[in-house]
């Protein structure tokens, strides 16, 4: 994931972002986030629904912290209920 990371987003995985990838399903996503000594991958499925995935022109989005509880949450982030 790492090497994704670098070569897909010319990005460092390193750097203080959260990486979120979806799996080829939609019901799986895996997270990876730098800490002081490495990194820590962080995965979550979904028995029943699929995550609403944010649709990515550039390859890459950016998510509020609200919006990424909602997404791991199988909300829709796009249009949450109140």
């Amino acid at each position: 994931m790492a090497a994704k990371i670098e070569t897909a987003l010319a990005a460092h995985p390193f750097d203080s972002r959260v990486f979120v990838f979806r799996g080829r399903r939609g019901n799986t996503v895996k997270l990876l986030s730098a800490t002081e000594d490495g990194l820590c991958l962080l995965a979550k499925r979904l028995k029943e629904v699929r995550f609403v995935w944010p649709q990515a022109t550039s390859g890459s989005v950016c998510l509020t912290p609200a919006q990424l509880l909602m997404l791991l949450e199988g909300i829709n982030w796009r249009q949450p209920q109140h």
